[in-house]
């Protein structure tokens, strides 16, 4: 059957997050005029974490017709400072709670390694990881809620980038982590262009962990190429030169992207993240994804 997509506003992410010149309850009905079956969510959208605040923007998101299948988190497991990542660890277990609140039983709560600190090595970075994941798993099974890691670049309010940024990191981190029901892979391929590593191989590598998806896609400016755009470490930053835009015209092969995710019988969510030149382009990459979606898992037949 045809998979159910959501929207994400990156475009809004600074104003909903950061600046707060639009309201969370604004983007919801904005985004009424989306062909999309939920909205994601992100930790920094909501002005606070009140239940009867939280069931406000449950109500609404209900009310505009759409479902709440993740909230986008970033916790710091990473962070040199036990206290730090004690915090973290409480706040990914919060919004743990919050993902149950607003998306229900089997709702994704993203969560991250944390930042690449210039003076955290590859095996104490992946240690305290592991350790604060595993220690949060017990909110996520008492919730019911599946923690997906993404393969991430860089969450718009940290300093440092990723620290499981590249493939080999990343991989490692999950295969780290035995739990298969409330743990997995939030897969985003245009992660994977950032970070210089082939978002097909990756998948490939994580295809029966997958448990949600981001499709955006990059493109690069005239006259750059990826690898004028390779960093000395072999990986790539937000260059001005690689750009988002419609999803399905860039660099990803969607083709092959859900064809992996058909031969493994995926059922998850795929949340668009897209909008950074107008709703209008969101609206052209949602319908690409309703496109792939039933060219990829057409309607059963009785």
């Amino acid at each position: 059957m045809p998979l159910k997509i959501s929207a994400f506003p990156k475009c809004y992410l600074d104003q909903i997050a950061g600046e707060r010149s639009m309201s969370v309850f604004e983007w919801i009905e904005m985004a009424r005029s989306l062909d999309a079956d939920g909205l994601e969510m992100y930790e920094g959208f909501f002005a606070s974490l009140e239940p009867s605040y939280l069931d406000r923007v449950g109500e609404a998101i209900g009310n505009a017709g759409f479902e709440m299948p993740m909230l986008c988190c970033s916790p710091d497991f990473t962070n040199p400072d036990p206290d730090g990542r004690k915090r973290a660890m409480e706040k990914e277990a919060e919004m743990i709670r919050v993902t149950r609140r607003l998306g229900g039983a089997g709702a994704v709560c993203r969560v991250l390694s944390g930042q690449r600190y210039p003076d955290v090595d590859r095996r104490q970075g992946l240690e305290w990881a592991v350790e604060c994941i595993e220690q949060v798993l017990p909110t996520a099974r008492e919730c019911d809620v599946v923690l997906g890691l993404e393969n991430h670049y860089k969450d718009g309010f940290w300093k440092y980038p990723e620290f499981a940024q590249k493939k080999d990191v990343f991989l490692e981190l999950v295969n780290a982590i035995s739990d298969r029901k409330h743990f997995g892979v939030q897969y985003d391929p245009s992660n994977a262009i950032v970070a210089g590593d082939d978002p097909v191989e990756l998948l490939r590598a994580v295809a029966d962990r997958v448990v949600s998806m981001h499709a955006s896609d990059r493109y690069l400016a005239e006259g750059a190429s990826i690898d004028s755009l390779r960093q000395a470490d072999g990986t790539l930053g937000y260059s001005p030169n690689l750009r988002h835009g419609v999803t399905g015209k860039g660099l990803n092969d969607y083709d092959a992207i859900f064809r992996i995710l058909a031969e493994h019988d995926y059922r998850g969510w795929v949340s668009i993240e897209d909008g950074m030149n107008g709703m209008g382009e969101m609206a052209e990459s949602l319908a690409f994804l309703r496109q792939m979606s039933a060219k990829y898992f057409p309607e059963e037949r009785a």
